[in-house]
């Protein structure tokens, strides 16, 4: 559109400057007219006063008559003077021509053949209600105008016709319109065009210049296009390598380094952490029991399961080691020591719950032993950024404090979630738990307390304690937390097995 409407303006000026022409070329014919009319009459008049009537009253040998020129030393009386001035202009102008007509012609004259416009002119100036009449035409580069104007009766004229017998009318008076004088000028409008040379040359080159700056941004719109085009695929390309990447990658970190917060480069930091380690019990068993297509389907499932939680707690899932998942809290993101280790401990027990959800699915689909997983949390300093090579990189942990996790949840029961002191003093307003027989751990030189997480405090999120048992015979696995809404069935339900046993016990016996 901006392309059309420029060419559209510059080709407008052209037509515009036509027009200007055109008028002022039709203006200045108008007025050499007028000019050239005024001069004939002018003469007319004056042959007419001061050079035929002083013959007439000299009443000398000469003689004023249409045929002046086979008498000698006779001259022209004004009507044929008119008529021979006619002749003479238009023979030195062939661009101007001069009519002296009348439709009342003297005997022996041919009758004048006047058109459309020189007949309306005559009878406009005889009613009375024009003085002149005018008549512009264009014919492809050359403007025509034609001036009328009255030839009017003066004295010596009325005296001359009235008493002329070659006269076809002898009532004449002063002041009748006996014919019409007209006046023709032809001019090129090319002749006045070049007569703007300077503004035609400013047209063409402000044209030129306009049209090349269009084939200007024309092609650099094309190539500011292509570009983008390029720039579009790349960056389809980098955010496709980046999903991917991702994959690799803790969302938080992820986020940190491609927001420009973590340098790629080798460099760690010290800080206070909460470390999560969890292990699934029994799980080469499991895996021997399974072939390997559905371990790999339940341990991707158990992963995903577990991330999702870990992750809307606000937890950094540093990597899974085989069947073991290593979480921290504190970095990069961190809501305080304390409010840390609290959002691990409710990712724990959610972790738990979610577990005994997805053993159902398992046993469903005819999983006999799903899984059972232990627990261990503990707080304190560790080093924590990027470890490895300059070509080669992980973005991890490294302490004493986060083998003491993976220690606490090796002597964890199943099921179980065990914390240091250290983390137990940060979650025990929200969490009631008992400590256990202090260990001792390789590389830290006093005992360490643990502590065993009973239950939380908070009723919406009750702890999912669970008793699963396995051994020849007896599959059982309870859920003490979804067993409280219906102790009286639970306990039923025990009581009919235990019974069953002890009949089939006495049998036996």
């Amino acid at each position: 559109m901006l392309v059309a409407l420029v060419i559209v303006l510059v080709a407008g000026l052209p037509v515009a400057a036509w027009q200007d022409v055109s008028r002022l070329t039709a203006d200045s014919i108008h007025r050499q007219a007028v000019d050239f009319d005024s001069v004939i009459s002018s003469v007319r008049a004056f042959y007419s006063d001061d050079v035929v009537a002083r013959v007439r009253s000299a009443h000398g040998k000469s003689q004023v008559t249409p045929h002046y020129r086979s008498i000698p030393g006779a001259i022209p009386i004004p009507a044929t003077f008119s008529l021979e001035l006619g002749h003479v202009v238009s023979a030195g102008q062939p661009n101007i021509s001069y009519r002296f007509v009348s439709d009342f012609p003297f005997r022996g004259r041919p009758p004048h053949h006047l058109d459309t416009f020189e007949l309306a002119a005559l009878h406009g100036l005889r009613a009375g209600t024009e003085t002149h009449a005018t008549d512009v035409t264009w014919s492809g580069l050359s403007t025509r105008i034609r001036y009328v104007t009255p030839i009017v009766m003066g004295a010596s004229c009325v005296a001359c016709h009235n008493t002329d017998p070659d006269s076809p009318k002898h009532d004449w008076k002063i002041g009748d319109v006996r014919g019409i004088q007209e006046l023709s000028i032809v001019q090129p409008v090319a002749s006045n065009i070049f007569s703007f040379k300077y503004l035609l040359g400013y047209l063409i080159f402000a044209a030129a210049l306009g049209i090349g700056f269009i084939l200007f941004q024309r092609r650099q719109a094309m190539t500011i296009a292509g570009i983008n085009r390029e720039l579009e695929g790349a960056n389809e390309f980098l955010a496709a390598i980046s999903l991917k990447i991702s994959r690799y990658l803790s969302p938080q970190i992820y986020k940190s380094i491609f927001t420009g917060q973590t340098d790629v480069s080798i460099h760690t930091k010290r800080k206070k952490l909460t470390i999560f380690f969890s292990d699934i019990k029994d799980f080469t068993s499991t895996s021997e029991r399974l072939q390997p297509e559905e371990l790999t389907q339940l341990l991707n499932e158990y992963f995903t399961e577990m991330s999702t939680i870990a992750l809307a707690y606000g937890g950094t899932v540093d990597k899974f080691v085989g069947d073991a998942i290593l979480v921290f809290f504190g970095d990069p993101e961190t809501l305080g020591v304390a409010e840390d280790a609290r959002a691990c401990l409710r990712m724990a027990v959610d972790m738990q719950r979610r577990l005994v959800g997805l053993n159902d699915e398992w046993q469903a689909r005819g999983v006999e032993h799903p899984f059972t997983v232990r627990m261990g949390i503990n707080t304190g300093y560790c080093n924590v950024g990027n470890f490895g090579s300059n070509d080669r990189m992980d973005y991890t942990i490294i302490g004493a404090e986060a083998n003491l996790a993976a220690r606490l949840q090796a002597i964890a029961s199943t099921g179980d979630i065990i914390v240091s002191y250290e983390t137990f003093a940060l979650v025990r307003d929200i969490a009631i738990g008992h400590a256990l027989p202090p260990i001792t751990m390789k590389g830290i030189p006093h005992e360490v307390t643990p502590y065993l997480i009973e239950r939380l405090r908070e009723p919406a999120a009750a702890p999912a304690t669970v008793v699963d048992r396995h051994v020849a015979g007896l599959d059982l696995r309870l859920d003490l937390g979804h067993a409280q809404s219906n102790v009286r069935e639970t306990r039923a339900a025990l009581e009919e097995a235990l019974a069953a046993l002890d009949r089939h016990t006495g049998d036996a016996l």
